[in-house]
């Protein structure tokens, strides 16, 4: 099933600001550490130009990355299986995630998206959201991680029973400018989910860094931010604090329609009742959408100009929306699958994602790259 419309990006969407530019917390000691080039299949290096002056490749031999964070010089790379990767200095550790349940990776379930705590720089606290299973069931959770021992352990559960299954998990996490965590869910291929606002599924929530609900939260004692989301993955602010998020469409007749929207609290997105440009009372279009072409759209950031640039799968290419405009500009294509993008000042880092089972991998996939930006 079509999906709907690696070390720099997301932290920079939010501008970490200086004070938490500070030394790296040493938690790289430990597991699988890969150095050099003696290990081309999982080797960390100084970034090394593409032939034909390409992309830069930073990192090299990831499986199944889902989501890249940055903190300092180093990176934290989510891998599917149930791994986080720190990358720095010309290396990287593979590092074991140490669960209260174990992580289900099965179809588009796993081990999914990642966020470093507002204050990381003192707890070394990150955030995790992915896929297990519960009485016969599938579900997705977030939890809280500290590092321990060259790995990380589960300190808290903030939310579980998330629905999930082989398909539309949802699954980024990020803080916004407001300090609380936000996470986009998917509909588990369980279309009457979006429009039920007692089930968590099919909706960006928003909550405490403690898992608590937000006094401010548009429906009262709920989690839910946003709703009517068929498998939103990915979600990042403007520097005038407009929040967007990427969604994939579906994937039978009509298909595409996958979308950029701007996220009001309490906001209905449609799904299942629209897609494109179809409008219905009280629910609300997307800003930008691919008609029957194809993105799949997954990670994304947001520039210091507002422009929304996101991770194409299906696509095969990383994006730059305008708001307001009409369509979008290709800043990388050739790479497959993209995965997630993360921003700096003058450079993207962009995860690869051939290693999923749907994309057609090179010997030294997946990657996290860099590209300049003008």
């Amino acid at each position: 099933m079509k999906d709907r419309i690696a070390l720099v990006l997301l932290a920079a969407a939010l501008l970490l600001p200086a004070c938490m530019r500070e030394a790296v917390p040493d938690v790289s000691s430990g597991a699988e550490t890969v150095t050099g080039p003696g290990r081309a299949e999982e080797e960390a290096s100084k970034p090394k130009r593409e032939s034909g002056g390409g992309p830069a490749a930073v990192v090299s031999g990831l499986r199944i990355p889902w989501s890249v964070q940055r903190f300092g010089e180093t990176f934290y790379i989510s891998e599917r299986g149930g791994h986080i990767v720190v990358a720095s200095n010309g290396s990287f550790d593979r590092q074991e995630v140490r669960l209260g349940r174990p992580v289900y990776e099965q179809g588009e379930g796993g081990f999914l998206g990642l966020a470093l705590a507002p204050d990381f720089a003192r707890t070394q606290t990150v955030y995790a959201y992915y896929t297990y299973r519960d009485g016969g069931r599938t579900y997705n959770r977030i939890v809280s991680l500290v590092p321990e021992g060259g790995s990380w352990r589960e300190q808290d559960a903030l939310l579980e029973r998330i629905p999930g299954g082989v398909i539309h998990n949802g699954g980024r996490l990020a803080f916004g400018p407001d300090g609380m965590l936000y996470a986009t869910t998917g509909d588990a291929g369980d279309e009457e989910l979006p429009q039920n606002l007692q089930s968590p599924g099919g909706k960006i929530l928003r909550m405490k860094p403690d898992g608590g609900v937000p006094e401010d939260n548009p429906f009262p004692g709920s989690y839910v931010y946003s709703y009517g989301h068929r498998n939103p993955q990915g979600i990042g602010w403007a520097t005038d604090g407009t929040l967007y998020s990427t969604e994939h469409g579906p994937s039978s007749v009509p298909g595409g329609h996958d979308e950029i929207n701007a996220i009001e609290p309490g906001g209905n997105y449609g799904w299942p009742e629209t897609i494109g440009d179809e409008s219905r009372e009280g629910m609300i279009p997307p800003l930008y959408h691919t008609g029957e072409d194809t993105l799949a759209p997954s990670g994304m950031a947001v520039d210091r100009d507002g422009r929304v640039l996101a991770a194409g799968l299906a696509g095969n290419r990383l994006v730059r929306y305008t708001p307001g405009g009409e369509d979008v500009e290709v800043l990388l294509e050739g790479e497959g699958r993209l995965r997630d993008v993360l921003l700096t000042e003058d450079a993207a880092y962009i995860l690869t994602g051939n290693t999923d089972g749907r994309g057609r991998p090179k010997p030294e996939d997946d990657r996290l790259l860099r590209i300049d930006l003008r």
